[in-house]
């Protein structure tokens, strides 16, 4: 098979296909990361409240360790810089581990302090996280709509504008 042409390679295009839907394109400075909570700054690249899905790209300081939760649904995450791992587990997720996680698990995501930036992940989250206290009860509930509005809040305090999230 011969290359394409470049000229057609870079040319803009139409509908690929009549009729079918387009995919949607967002770049890196149509979303910007917001304050989640110390330690944590968050990009909502998508949203649906009515599938309870939430794709967020998530940085985490060095040294940053957040609740505990349990996940009500399945979690993809994939890392693109720093390490980091789960307090009950040994592996530690560098750049390009890829992470499943079933639901139902429970984990306490920590950052390694020795990270030089922030650790770097990209999760698609189906269903809430359900904080956990010490003694494993539910202290609060993180999902697709409360991460929705999280982020336009943090938006609207760094007087940003409103940002086209997919989905919202």
């Amino acid at each position: 098979m011969s290359p394409r042409p470049q000229a057609a390679v870079n040319a803009p295009s139409a509908t690929a296909i009549p009729g079918i839907p387009a995919a949607m394109h967002r770049g890196e400075e149509e979303l910007p990361f917001v304050y989640f909570t110390d330690g944590v700054e968050f990009q909502l690249m998508q949203v649906d409240i009515e599938l309870g899905l939430w794709i967020v790209r998530t940085k985490f300081a060095p040294g940053t360790t957040v609740q505990r939760h349990r996940h009500t649904g399945t979690v993809y995450a994939y890392t693109t810089r720093g390490a980091w791992r789960y307090l009950e587990y040994p592996e530690v997720n560098r750049p390009g581990s890829y992470l499943y996680e079933p639901a139902g698990s429970v984990h306490t995501l920590h950052a390694l302090g020795e990270n030089t930036e922030p650790a770097d992940i990209f999760f698609a989250i189906s269903g809430a996280n359900l904080n956990l206290d010490d003694d494993g009860n539910v202290e609060s509930v993180t999902d697709a709509g409360s991460v929705l509005r999280t982020y336009l809040q943090g938006c609207e305090r760094a007087g940003l504008p409103r940002p086209n999230v997919i989905g919202a």
